[in-house]
């Protein structure tokens, strides 16, 4: 397996106006190449950890498996540069790749959301189960810690149980986290993904391709994904910080008893 970052010398200007030489941790980005059933799919650029879990997981992101018993092998190869996924059944490979905005140009083949359900569980957050999350997904970022420049995300149900995905790009975490979903199998007593990247209409498929009731960030959301949150029954909050937060989407979550609130029934745009 690849390492995950290397050390190299740089020149820092310090606060006391002098210039130093000092070691630096650089995270690594590498080309992993994703064959399924033997034919080559695309190119992940990512962050070489949980290499099977992101293959797994983006192909049951991208709606070609619901199942892990769909899986009959994974590996990725002792270099890390490709991973091979082999099911037991036969899947055609999409003509067309569309360009998301992820951090490191994401793609995918999905063209909506008529294929994701309205999540119907209804449990109430306190908030301070949201600032408890936060901490905890902080707190656990080890590459970050040692290198920066990376995304961290979480699947946790608040209550202890907990899956973390760290990566360059924000998708591939979420795609990790789908991928150790569906192939560890952890018991949930409900669902919350926890990211320090941007919640755009990709991250928040992704979540509720996961069943995630909640998605919590500490940036910001974009219109088109708090538009499919309204329809998916998501709460997205933002910019979560040690002591505040902020509700976009149903905000009943937080209420002792629930209120009627607007939801837009509007099909989004994709280019909207």
């Amino acid at each position: 397996m690849q390492p995950v970052d290397q050390t190299r010398k740089i020149l820092q200007y310090t606060a006391s106006g002098s210039w130093e030489v000092n070691d630096a941790r650089i995270i690594d980005e590498v080309p992993v190449e994703l064959n399924v059933n033997g034919e080559s799919w695309l190119t992940f650029m990512c962050t070489p950890t949980h290499l099977e879990a992101l293959g797994v997981g983006f192909l049951f992101n991208e709606g070609i498996i619901t199942r892990a018993d769909e899986i009959s092998a994974v590996r990725a190869c002792d270099n890390g540069c490709q991973l091979d996924v082999w099911l037991n059944h036969a899947v055609t490979k999409p003509l067309h790749w569309r360009r998301t905005s992820g951090c490191t140009g994401g793609a995918t083949s999905s063209q909506g959301t008529n294929t994701l359900l309205p999540i119907v569980e209804k449990d109430f957050l306190p908030p301070d189960l949201i600032l408890a999350g936060m901490d905890d997904l902080l707190r656990q970022q080890e590459l970050y810690r040692s290198t920066r420049g990376v995304h961290c995300s979480m699947l946790t149900d608040g209550e202890g149980t907990t899956l973390l995905a760290e990566d360059i790009g924000r998708h591939n975490t979420l795609d990790k986290l789908a991928g150790r979903l569906l192939l560890e199998l952890p018991r949930l007593k409900r669902r919350m993904v926890y990211t320090t990247g941007r919640i755009s209409s990709e991250m928040l498929q992704k979540s509720a391709r996961m069943g995630a009731s909640a998605v919590i960030s500490r940036t910001s959301p974009t219109g088109l994904s708090l538009r499919l949150a309204d329809e998916l029954g998501i709460t997205v909050i933002g910019y979560a910080r040690r002591t505040q937060f902020n509700v976009y989407t149903h905000t009943w979550r937080f209420q002792s008893e629930p209120a009627s609130l607007y939801v837009n029934t509007e099909p989004a745009c994709e280019f909207c």
